[in-house]
């Protein structure tokens, strides 16, 4: 890892800090044309050139082997053959070792930044008393991540070092500042102060775009997450937590498995793969919204419907958390008297009556009503297809604050097809008032 440094130069002090971060090995790829061999281990390539080296000792090291270097009876032991595709394997290109980590890498959002910090005394007089600090700035915050004021290290010999590891798990996105300083006593006796800076940058893994649809008493969210890291992501979980009042269940295609598969598949999920560099997979969720208790206070304007937590791991298995903000659904519009239709009869014939069930709820902190319910014409000039059947206004007696009730009209339908239960109105006797009417139904009316 690179550093740049402030507050003076290392050269002007007896000890320097080194970084390296830690994260999991990745697979070495061989790109050149003549590929590795195991015996490459053993010896170098100038061993069949040393005369002092007998023929038998080098027929019983490659004899052993299944070296594709080594000729049919080992007396060819030559790089002729190693740009020659041996095992179906080789084309991949990848001999199984795996490499260390040469540079610092990409950090992201969601991911534990682990870094191992040397010390190390570059001078030929003795250190005492070092006091290391380590900590993160970002620009919002700086977390403390190491501090050792009250157990300073007693003494770093000439060419000694003192070693440790920090962890932070990111939480912002940015610019970050791993700052890493000591405070010692040289070998003249002054206190000095070593301050170095070692600057990383983290970025999105991945972005979620959600959509929000309302259909009757369900809401339907589709979360859409794209990768933008240049390594697969296996998502371990994906789940939404609903806020309270809400309860959400994931929606999946019908794989058609088995009792047997299922029962396993439930104990042993396998992770869901989303390719490198901009894959997609979109999760469908089903929100349902309890029936609110009575005496609970409304809240106008924005309708929470909760959170994303998300979870993945890398190809090698390093793991990566990240929980969205909240997610706003339709805005709630807020209705003093609020009506709403309980249940319509299916099927629905025509010209025979029937009940449709119906809801009033009053939302005011005080009693309100009498009301009376009609169908009102409206706008339109045309005959109403679906009518009320019989008295054309119902009564309601008044109602408490927070507090509901329930009653039907009995409605007849003259066309057959689809057609729309309109312009239900509720009126306030009490204060001559008119309340937004019922939202259209549709309903389908059969001949029979």
């Amino acid at each position: 890892m690179s550093d740049s440094h402030a507050g003076g130069s290392p050269s002007n002090h007896s000890l320097a800090f080194r970084v390296m971060r830690l994260c999991r090995p990745s697979f070495q790829a061989e790109d050149s044309v003549l590929r590795f061999d195991p015996f490459d281990l053993l010896a170098g390539e100038d061993l069949f050139n040393n005369s002092g080296v007998s023929s038998t000792i080098i027929d019983q090291a490659v004899g052993g082997q299944t070296s594709f270097t080594a000729g049919e009876g080992g007396d060819d032991f030559s790089f002729r053959g190693r740009f020659q595709l041996q095992n179906p394997s080789d084309a991949i290109a990848l001999p199984g070792f795996l490499i260390l980590p040469q540079s610092f890498g990409a950090i992201y959002l969601g991911e534990t930044f682990c870094s191992y910090i040397s010390i190390n005394n570059s001078s030929r007089f003795e250190a005492r008393d070092v006091v290391i600090k380590a900590e993160i700035q970002t620009e919002r915050q700086r977390i403390l991540l190491l501090d050792m004021s009250k157990s300073p290290v007693e003494s770093i010999r000439s060419g000694g070092r003192y070693d440790f590891i920090v962890e932070h798990d990111v939480k912002e996105l940015g610019s970050h500042t791993l700052v890493c300083t000591a405070l010692y006593n040289d070998g003249d006796g002054e206190r000095k102060y070593l301050p170095q800076f070692f600057k990383f940058v983290v970025a999105n893994p991945l972005s979620v775009r959600t959509k929000v649809r309302t259909v009757k008493e369900s809401t339907f969210l589709e979360a859409c997450i794209e990768n933008h890291t240049k390594s697969n992501l296996y998502m371990d979980q994906v789940e939404f937590e609903p806020v309270q009042n809400w309860s959400a269940s994931i929606l999946k295609a019908d794989d058609n498995i088995s009792n047997s598969n299922a029962q396993a598949s439930e104990i042993f999920k396998l992770p869901l793969l989303i390719r490198a560099g901009g894959g997609i997979f979109n999760y469908l969720y089903q929100l349902k919204q309890s029936s609110q208790e009575s005496g609970q206070v409304k809240v106008g304007g924005s309708n929470i419907l909760g959170k994303l937590q998300i979870t993945w791991r890398t190809n090698l298995g390093e793991p990566g958390r990240l929980q969205t903000q909240q997610i706003i659904g339709t805005p709630l519009i807020q209705k003093d008297i609020d009506l709403k239709v309980v249940a319509v009869p299916s099927p629905i014939i025509l010209e025979r009556p029937f009940l449709v069930s119906l809801k009033l709820s009053n939302q005011l902190d005080r009693t309100a009503g009498p009301f009376e319910v009609t169908i009102s014409q409206g706008s339109s000039s045309l005959p109403k297809v679906v009518m009320i059947d019989g008295i054309q206004k119902v009564v309601l007696q008044p109602l408490e604050a927070y507090s509901s009730t329930e009653f039907s009209l009995n409605m007849i339908a003259i066309r057959v097809g689809v057609q729309k239960i309109s312009g239900i109105t509720i009126y306030d006797t009490r204060e001559s008032r008119i309340y937004d009417p019922l939202p259209d139904v549709e309903i389908f009316v059969d001949s029979e």
